[in-house]
């Protein structure tokens, strides 16, 4: 619990106050399309974290793939397939409602991350998803994101981390399973039913 007298910042200049000013080098590195760099990166990148906005709220959610599934269409648009998931579809329908949208490419073993901003609409064309197949199974529905800003971030995130450090890695075995967690986080979720759910997913597979 917070204590009562808690001071909060409210305003940009009291925020600028505690931190030095921004060089160069961080305030002009801001792109406006992809560059080679750019490109590469996201060729490289096996994961990238998307944020939208909606009526309720944020909600960040994570993409995976080999790597170059985002597709570089042109200096100014990405595509992101859509894979098989648990279909809460929350950052689409987020979409419907405000288009914005922010992602955060990474690459392992590179401490460096790519940031995109600008917005995205939800296309079910085949002809722009099907180069997206996986074992010849396209995905249903894709994101074409125009591109507002792209810039590099800097590493010490992932550095203080240690993100790619596989000797900082956790033992899997210490925390519960993500079957067993769900039974405490779903209310009258039965171990006969969230083993029914796991077998259906299972069978949906990945692609």
């Amino acid at each position: 619990m917070l204590p009562d007298d808690t001071s909060f910042i409210t305003d940009e200049a009291s925020l600028r106050t505690l931190h030095h000013a921004p060089m160069r080098r961080a305030t002009d590195k801001v792109l406006r399309g992809l560059d080679q760099h750019c490109r590469r990166i996201i060729s490289l990148s096996p994961f990238c974290i998307i944020a939208t906005q909606g009526p309720n709220g944020a909600d960040i959610s994570p993409r995976g793939d080999p790597a170059g599934f985002v597709r570089v269409l042109d200096e100014l648009t990405l595509l992101l397939p859509d894979r098989v998931g648990n279909n809460r579809l929350d950052s689409m329908i987020n979409l419907l409602v405000n288009p914005r949208i922010a992602l955060l490419f990474l690459v392992p073993g590179m401490n460096e991350t790519l940031r995109i901003n600008g917005t995205a609409r939800i296309t079910d064309d085949a002809r722009l998803l099907a180069a997206s197949a996986v074992n010849d199974r396209p995905p249903k529905i894709g994101l074409v994101v125009a591109i507002e800003e792209a810039l590099l971030h800097c590493p010490k995130a992932l550095i203080r981390s240690a993100l790619w450090d596989a000797s900082r890695h956790i033992d899997r075995a210490i925390l519960p399973t993500y079957a067993q967690m769900l039974l405490d986080h779903v209310k009258g979720l039965t171990q006969e039913e969230n083993n029914r759910q796991t077998q259906i997913m299972a069978e949906r597979g990945l692609y």
